[in-house]
């Protein structure tokens, strides 16, 4: 039995449990930035627990691959531990810019179906959020699953220790102003789901205003809501069939261009 020990130790693709421990450390905290800010990962209808557990799990079979890989430097000091949360913080905030266009596209439909003024708290943000935002977020987030997008992320976090060791990442100035540009797409995107819907509601805003022009009499203010909110829903429904699409191609880039960041 002690013989067995001895060759199991010998045998253990880290060296010493001390270069284990740090290489543990520093890929949990990498995996922590991912898990705070990504959709799906970071919804608060997953228990804090099992996150935690999730995290450890991964951390437990990633350390002793990723701490004998080519230049890893596996030391815990604060150049280590700020560069691996920079990674993890890149992949999540640029993955949660995705949730933010969907909440964008919710408050630019809620103006249409006249709930501009219905909110519900969002147990994510925690902060009253539109009615169609958190529509569009559950549809966002069954997407990702159906997809299989959830493990594709998880490749790709995996492929970054491969990319940028342990302990070499440095978050670069460019990086951040690459966010914020990223971050101003969000208006372009929430715009291109809303499209359709605005496209409609404004075709009948304007129709039943030159309809009252030509008819003084018409109720115009009476029917112009409920005609525009039944058209909005209208189609509505009929773009549904290309968001699934969308949503997957959009994450898809998102992700692609945080590798791409990561990699700098």
């Amino acid at each position: 039995m002690q013989t067995a020990a001895t060759v199991s130790m010998v045998d253990w693709p880290v060296a010493d449990w001390r270069s284990f421990l740090a290489a543990g450390v520093l890929v949990m905290v990498r995996l922590s930035g991912v898990m705070v800010f990504v959709p799906l990962f970071s919804s608060a209808a997953i228990p804090a627990r099992i996150k935690a557990g999730f995290v450890i799990g991964m951390t437990v079979l990633l350390a002793p691959v990723v701490g004998t890989l080519p230049h890893a430097r596996v030391q815990l000091d604060m150049v280590g531990i700020l560069g691996e949360l920079g990674v993890g913080l890149t992949f999540g905030f640029a993955l949660s810019l995705f949730s933010e266009a969907l909440l964008f596209a919710g408050q630019m439909l809620g103006m249409q179906f006249s709930f501009s003024l219905v909110n519900l708290m969002d147990p994510n943000s925690k902060i009253e959020t539109a009615v169609m935002g958190q529509l569009l977020g559950w549809l966002g987030l069954l997407v990702l699953m159906g997809a299989g997008l959830d493990r594709t992320l998880l490749a790709a976090v995996m492929r970054s220790f491969a990319v940028v060791p342990v302990g070499q990442a440095v978050l670069k100035a460019g990086t951040g102003s690459a966010l914020a540009m990223m971050t101003g797409g969000i208006f372009v995107a929430g715009l291109q789901l809303a499209a359709p819907v605005i496209a409609a509601a404004l075709t009948v805003e304007i129709v039943v205003s030159l309809v009252g022009r030509l008819s003084p009499q018409l109720p115009v203010m009476v029917i112009s809501v409920p005609l525009k909110t039944l058209m909005s829903y209208a189609v509505l429904i009929g773009s549904l069939a290309v968001w699934p699409r969308w949503i997957e191609s959009h994450f898809t880039a998102l992700l692609d261009r945080a590798s791409e960041l990561v990699a700098w």
